[in-house]
């Protein structure tokens, strides 16, 4: 490594693109499986946070993470109800949810930010656990993983279950699924209910790690679970659905990579949201891209088979 990229920053940007992931994850589930578009990702997010961080301090870092997964379902039963129910388009029933989330979140915390520095998590437990091994200085990265593979291993269990087929049955032609006599407002429930407990699990996670939390933290962050969802589906396109899944989580650590990089051209902090809209755009046409340069190369052949012909 040089002293530009030290060992230090990719794995800084490991930690947070495995933390980071489990939204990636959710949305993989919710967008890419049952296509349906979920905005209230940056409220349920600081809704796990929230919830997780209260539990924490009140001595439970364990059992945070199962709050904060229950508070992320009934964020998800509440998107889904509008959308199925009281059948209120997709995009504006997570725009409703994220901002009744807001105060909902501000009432949970009492305050705007929480600070956890006195407070025993996941974290301090594998910090003790690890601290006269070789792996001592990893600790962070190794509960970041240890979650990230459970849900990963879990997902993919769940999405070969009959009903992990029925959501994705639903997400692809609702219509077929509905003459085959499956629910798709109930198969859209229990997907948005799994994708809201995978965010507020992320968020509950990333309290823990950075020891504090704030309202404003949420702020973004579906774009940020878009840009690895969409870099790690470019790169891992038309597979299986193991190495689909195996995609996102690389498209998420490598979208920290990626913002760690340009971080450290002195960018200032204000510049992140500008390079997460960069890097989506960019993954997003990168299809485009590939079509074009494939076109510009056979023309190019044209050409030069139609010069060697005319001599």
């Amino acid at each position: 490594m040089t002293s530009f990229i030290t060992w230090s920053v990719i794995e800084g940007a490991l930690e947070l693109g495995l933390i980071y992931a489990l939204i990636a994850l959710a949305l993989f589930l919710t967008y890419s499986m049952l296509n349906v578009c979920d905005l209230s990702t940056d409220g349920c997010y600081t809704l796990g946070c929230a919830v997780g961080a209260v539990v924490a301090i009140a001595g439970h870092p364990v059992l945070a993470f199962f709050a904060a997964m229950g508070a992320g379902v009934v964020s998800g039963f509440i998107n889904a109800f509008l959308q199925t129910r009281l059948e209120v388009e997709s995009m504006l029933a997570g725009i409703i949810v994220n901002t009744g989330l807001y105060t909902i979140n501000l009432a949970i915390m009492g305050k705007s930010v929480i600070s956890m520095n006195d407070t025993e998590t996941v974290f301090t437990w594998m910090k003790k656990m690890l601290e006269y091994t070789g792996a001592a200085g990893a600790y962070k990265l190794i509960v970041a993983a240890v979650f990230v593979a459970a849900v990963s291993v879990l997902m993919l269990w769940f999405l070969g279950t009959r009903l992990g087929l029925s959501i994705r049955a639903t997400g692809d032609n609702p219509d077929m699924v509905k003459s085959s006599s499956i629910n798709p407002s109930f198969m859209t429930t229990v997907g948005l209910c799994i994708g809201g407990a995978l965010t507020a699990l992320s968020g509950c996670l990333i309290g823990e790690y950075q020891k504090s939390c704030d309202i404003n933290m949420g702020t973004g962050m579906v774009t940020v679970a878009l840009a690895s969802l969409i870099i790690g589906e470019t790169i891992f396109s038309k597979k299986s659905i193991r190495v689909r899944v195996f995609g996102v989580i690389f498209g998420s650590c490598l979208y920290r990579i990626i913002v760690a990089i340009a971080l450290r051209f002195n960018l200032p902090a204000s510049a992140l949201k500008l390079v997460s809209a960069v890097i989506v755009a960019i993954a997003i046409a990168m299809p485009a891209i590939k079509r074009y340069a494939a076109n510009r190369k056979i023309r190019r052949i044209a050409m030069r088979k139609r010069v060697s012909e005319g001599r």
